[in-house]
């Protein structure tokens, strides 16, 4: 986990609160859950994206994509995807994988030669798998950024985000304990990028972005700080509670391969039901994929950590899997079964507007999941709810 200070890239620590047993449509319940975003966290918009079985898409909103000109907040749009990306990440390196060009137990210093070095901290004993799974013991770099306002508009190369981290000791011996790290997924996207020869925004878009025909997702470019397609603006507070900024524009490089991709709810629906399909990778690192620890230290009641992939226990049975991402004005949550339903949930704040209200972002996805019967229109008296 990182502090606010640091500007969230991990999942948020939410509650997640058992299933209601819903008495109409997944998608009223959608509704319901979106509004509550809105009137209770106070998120200036909240976006949903469910498919079905069938492949079906179905969008919802609520809220204003703009507080100052309460516009309207566009179906299915853009915002920071935060650390969905290191799925994505995790994904081109088991492809790697599958390759034969790394080895999953082979320490990082055989790709990286010399380069993780610090107190504690020595590359010949940390494997590429930990690294994925978050049990390197490496210290987080985002925790020593400082304050966003001194970095929102400023290129931050990966070399030194690496340095700020090993600036600082290790956090526990190798493999054994986790630990959320977004220094893990710098080193994973600079092993991509020395193994192939090319950058990782190129390598992601081509393997995975459009393998898979992922039309509204993007890796920015090198101090690109727009968001190119229609979005609802992204807010960031100044102080627990505190006025709400609009910090849509901002330089994603310092996130990176932890957290840098643009995409919308039905782009991320998309990318998880292809990954769990099959899609992208062979079934062997699939499996090593979905080989998991515990992780509810730093994500919620049940989580458990695989490579980029993060489960967690349905209340009616069975495993939701996913990633979710924090970044300065944006929050997204993701799951998805292995029946090929799935849900995203994505809120325009980060941190949250009102600190002692529980996030219900993340318990939304388990309600929908677990809600069964068929979609059915919005009620027409609801115009903060929509479904397009």
């Amino acid at each position: 986990m990182v502090t606010v200070t640091a500007a969230a890239l991990a999942v948020s620590s939410t509650l997640p609160t058992p299933a209601a047993q819903a008495r109409g449509s997944s998608g009223e319940v959608v509704r319901q859950g979106l509004h509550r975003l809105v009137q209770e966290d106070r998120f200036p918009a909240a976006l949903a994206a469910t498919t079905g079985r069938d492949g079906r898409t179905h969008n919802y909103t609520a809220g204003v994509a703009d507080l100052t000109t309460g516009a309207k907040v566009p179906v299915d749009g853009q915002v920071r995807a935060g650390s969905n990306t290191k799925a994505f990440t995790a994904t081109v390196v088991l492809q790697l994988v599958g390759e034969g060009k790394v080895a999953l137990d082979a320490p990082i210093e055989r790709y990286l030669p010399k380069l993780v070095r610090g107190e504690g901290i020595d590359g010949r004993r940390i494997t590429v798998r930990q690294l994925l799974q978050h049990t390197s013991g490496l210290p987080n770099y985002t925790e020593f950024l400082g304050d966003f306002s001194t970095y929102r508009h400023t290129y931050v190369a990966p070399r030194t985000l690496l340095d700020l981290a090993l600036a600082h000791k290790a956090l526990f011996a190798p493999g054994t304990r986790w630990s959320y790290s977004n220094t893990n997924y710098l080193l994973a996207g600079l092993l991509i990028e020395k193994v192939i020869g090319r950058p990782l925004a190129e390598q992601i878009t081509q393997r995975v972005i459009d393998r898979i025909g992922l039309r509204h997702t993007a890796f920015p470019g090198v101090g690109d700080e727009r968001i190119r397609e229609a979005h609802p603006e992204g807010y960031y507070p100044s102080k627990p509670g505190g006025p709400l900024t609009d910090v849509t524009e901002l330089d994603p490089d310092w996130a990176w391969s932890a957290g840098q991709l643009v995409s919308t709810p039905s782009d991320l629906n998309r990318f998880f039901t292809a990954l769990l399909g099959g899609r992208l990778l062979r079934p062997a690192q699939l499996a090593e994929m979905r080989r998991t620890v515990p992780a509810e230290s730093g994500l919620w009641p049940g989580a458990r950590y695989g490579l980029g992939l993060v489960s967690t226990p349905l209340s009616c049975g069975g495993l939701m899997w996913g990633h979710g991402g924090d970044i300065p004005g944006y929050r997204t949550r993701t799951g998805v079964t292995t029946d090929g339903r799935a849900v995203t949930v994505a809120v325009t704040a980060d941190p949250t507007p009102t600190p002692k209200t529980p996030d219900h972002a993340q318990p939304l996805l388990d309600t929908t999941l677990c809600t069964r019967g068929p979609d059915s229109p919005p009620s027409p008296a609801r115009s903060l709810m929509n479904r397009h």
